[in-house]
């Protein structure tokens, strides 16, 4: 189940991000979660199965223009392979219905690889 980013999680939403390539250096990581804590634009989303959250998808939303970036897109590595990260996609496209979900170079070969399977 998709769920908005909490300041309460910022540890959990953290440790998920770093598995993202650019996302390796704490500042950086820092300087990623406070642009989601305090841009209108950009919304951090994490994945919950039970009481486990298991994955985080950030999305860069253009509302003029009806475009959803998707910017990061992680799962945690001893759940890959289930097709989490291809139902945190389907999710975000369903929490917005009337945008067109396109991803930026970091993300670009997931989605790719979400349309083939």
């Amino acid at each position: 189940m998709l769920i908005r980013y909490k300041k309460r999680l910022e540890k959990i939403a953290m440790g998920l991000l770093s598995f993202m390539p650019d996302e390796k250096e704490v500042k950086r990581l820092q300087d990623t979660i406070k642009e989601y804590e305090t841009n209108d634009h950009w919304q951090l989303f994490l994945w919950k199965v039970e009481e486990d959250i298991l994955g985080a998808v950030g999305v860069n939303v253009d509302s003029e223009s009806k475009l959803v970036t998707l910017q990061h897109i992680t799962v945690d590595p001893s759940h890959r392979n289930l097709g989490i990260g291809k139902k945190m996609v389907q999710a975000v496209k369903e929490y917005y219905p009337s945008f067109q979900v396109q991803p930026n170079d970091q993300t670009e070969k997931f989605l790719d690889k979400c349309k083939q399977s």
